[in-house]
């Protein structure tokens, strides 16, 4: 059974920043459980040693639409 736990907001560069940051903190850290803050919750995970990251970035381009950036940063292990 897979339990999925999302959180969409907007974030001034700075705090996005600082978010990053707190996340990046936690991986460093001695602790075995990592715990990740998404929405008014956090979640805590146990990653191993050795950690698979994906990342994607598309440069979408549209007269029309305007002009749309995204990048996409997935990190993903067996506990």
């Amino acid at each position: 059974m897979a339990q999925r736990t999302t959180a969409d907001e907007t974030l001034p560069r700075e705090e996005l920043a600082a978010y990053l940051q707190e996340i990046a903190t936690e991986f460093d850290s001695e602790s075995e459980v990592v715990s990740i803050p998404v929405g008014n919750k956090d979640v805590s995970l146990n990653p191993p040693h050795n950690v698979d990251i994906s990342v994607e970035v598309v440069e979408r381009s549209s007269m029309l639409r305007g002009d749309r950036e995204t990048v996409e940063i997935e990190l993903s292990w067996k506990p």
